[in-house]
């Protein structure tokens, strides 16, 4: 996993850029990938299973907003995180 520095020095817009919607598409996809690992060993772990949709549908609609926004950086972050669309 990555760490979260890393993902951040990644995908910033600026230097003091913590927030944006790229950074946080980057960190929510982290926290899937995670997330999805953890399910190969614990199938009954329920909680965490809200805790992943809640995360995918997050990504899904800030997606949506900067696609709509920005599309250049849309095309961007899908293949820097390689993400399906």
């Amino acid at each position: 996993m990555k760490s979260k520095k890393d993902i951040i020095k990644l995908l910033a817009i600026h230097k003091n850029d913590v927030g944006s919607t790229e950074v946080q598409i980057g960190i929510l996809s982290e926290k899937i990938k995670y997330l999805s690992n953890h399910f190969k060993k614990f199938k009954k772990d329920k909680h965490s299973t809200m805790g992943l949709t809640k995360s995918v549908n997050l990504r899904k609609k800030l997606l949506q907003y900067l696609s709509k926004k920005n599309p250049k950086a849309y095309t961007d972050i899908i293949k820097k995180l390689n993400l399906r669309k």
